[in-house]
């Protein structure tokens, strides 16, 4: 039976097929590691990385020399400068063609300590054009030895070309006692009512419910969830969601919020009426829109929270587009 390794919650299915696949004559070159944000991909492809270059003591995938990791880079030298200090830093907004034409130098040459070599990309959804078309001709000829490893969030913005060269691990959701089993190890020291508050604000993402956790996201949680059931007329309710951002909230705190409404989003679907579902489905694709931006777009805080609210008052009272 395969099982994920020591530390790893949950996708027994995705492991069973990385295993056999593993244990084939024949392993397919490349990889599409499909699911929400957060439930668990990235993990999965470092894990999986170590297991393909047989260094499973290795502390982590950038430490080994076949482990070849591309992601967003820092915006200009400053936030290099912060990187290099261990400090939070803004990114470029997409992973360029120079990243990967760096990484094509690097493929020409042999494995470093054996026969294989991986290369993650994550996430592979916000390669630039020209970054997509210049992977696509290694995926159409990979140098012997090297697999990719592609994370991504969003498979529809990957190119199909890239899409039929690659194998799909689907990531769904995970199930309640596996998130809480993750919780228990990750944020130890939350209390109970925190925890189970978290795995139900989540719907299914161990990321959500850390960002739950670490970002003491309750307060906006309940009035997202007000906001999307009662409507918000006299915008008293988003003020409030304004005021549980903060006026200087980090990146990351806005992206999980972000998430979060989304989370509230999913959880309103089995409520909502047949006339309700085109605002359903149009908040949806803002909140995407929002998801996507939010790591690299510079938001107001107030501001985002007030989209965010607007955008949730859509769930309750249906009517055209959303606010904006």
């Amino acid at each position: 039976m395969s099982v994920a390794p020591s530390g790893l919650v949950g996708h027994a299915e995705a492991w069973r097929a990385w295993h056999a696949a593993l244990a084939s004559p024949r392993l397919h070159h490349g990889w599409l590691l499909a699911g929400r944000r957060g439930v668990g991909k990235a993990a999965f492809a470092r894990a999986a990385a170590r297991e393909l270059v047989g260094s499973s003591g290795h502390a982590g995938s950038g430490e080994h020399p076949d482990i070849l990791l591309l992601t967003h880079l820092p915006k200009d030298d400053a936030e290099a400068r912060k990187r290099d200090e261990g400090k939070p830093f803004e990114t470029r907004r997409n992973i360029g063609i120079d990243q990967i034409r760096t990484l094509q130098h690097r493929l020409i040459t042999r494995p470093t300590l054996g026969a294989r070599r991986a290369v993650i990309i994550d996430p592979a959804d916000d390669l630039e054009p020209g970054a997509a078309n210049a992977l696509l001709k290694s995926l159409e000829e990979p140098p012997a030895g090297t697999l990719f490893l592609l994370v991504a969030h969003r498979l529809g913005r990957l190119l199909p070309t890239i899409r039929s060269r690659c194998r799909v691990l689907r990531f769904p959701d995970l199930s309640a006692e596996a998130i809480a089993a993750i919780l228990a190890r990750e944020q130890p020291q939350a209390d109970p009512a925190m925890r189970e508050a978290a795995i139900a604000a989540a719907a299914g993402s161990p990321g959500a419910a850390l960002d739950f956790v670490a970002f003491d996201l309750a307060d906006m949680h309940a009035l997202m969830r007000r906001i999307a059931g009662e409507g918000d007329p006299a915008f008293a309710l988003r003020g409030k969601l304004a005021e549980a951002m903060g006026p200087r909230a980090a990146r990351a705190r806005q992206i999980a919020a972000i998430e979060l409404a989304r989370a509230v989003l999913r959880s309103r679907k089995a409520g909502l009426t047949r006339a309700q579902i085109p605002a359903l489905v149009a908040v949806d694709g803002a909140l995407a829109r929002l998801a996507a931006e939010a790591p690299t777009f510079n938001y107001d805080p107030g501001l985002l929270a007030m989209r965010l609210g607007g955008l949730l008052t859509q769930l309750a009272v249906p009517r055209g587009a959303p606010d904006g």
